[in-house]
């Protein structure tokens, strides 16, 4: 039964004080335990990326909040969950219209990558694929490896002037064809 329940939840997005998100989390996550509301309240998110920072000519890579300020949460909406989640320390109110919580759409969840999506992927090592989200978007690069059971790539693109080895989640990769385009044209003339 609590799979069901757990199908009918849905994702909204809290808005916290700056700087507030983590003790934001942590305090609701105390409140899902205090209160027994492990059936009305399933995941917290704060979603993190991570950037490459440097400091002192020294590069390395950090994890920062992609949105500060907001705290993902999917849940069963009731108005004692919204009372019980907005008188949290630190949550100024649910994202949507008077400060009524607004469902995100799939398509947002996937994008956000909130819910890992077990996908078939037609990825093999080898093929040629363009990174379309995260820190390295844009990057194109040769799939080295694949990990299904953790869903992730290790992609080789140039990076700084040389070949690097980056790891990358599969929604955030694209196969690209690297057929010839002239192929097509010299079938018809057979």
């Amino acid at each position: 039964m609590e799979n069901s329940r757990e199908s009918q939840a849905k994702w909204y997005v809290l808005h916290t004080y700056s700087g507030y998100e983590m003790m934001v989390k942590s305090s609701l996550e105390q409140l899902i335990e205090n209160n027994n509301l492990q059936d009305s309240i399933f995941d917290l998110r704060i979603p993190m990326e991570q950037t490459i920072e440097e400091k002192g000519g020294k590069k390395k890579v950090v994890e920062r909040k992609l949105l500060p300020c907001y705290v993902f949460i999917k849940m069963i909406y009731s108005n004692q969950v919204w009372y019980l989640v907005t008188n949290t320390r630190g949550v100024t109110g649910f994202v949507g219209p008077q400060g009524r919580p607004l469902p995100l759409k799939d398509e947002e969840v996937r994008k956000m990558q909130l819910e890992r999506v077990v996908e078939k992927v037609d990825f093999v090592v080898g093929d040629t694929v363009s990174i379309d989200a995260g820190p390295l978007a844009g990057f194109v690069g040769q799939i080295k490896e694949l990990n299904d059971s953790a869903q992730k790539a290790k992609v080789n693109v140039l990076m700084f002037g040389r070949n690097t080895d980056v790891e990358v989640e599969y929604v955030q990769i694209k196969k690209i064809d690297v057929a010839a385009p002239a192929a097509d044209k010299t079938q018809d003339q057979g």
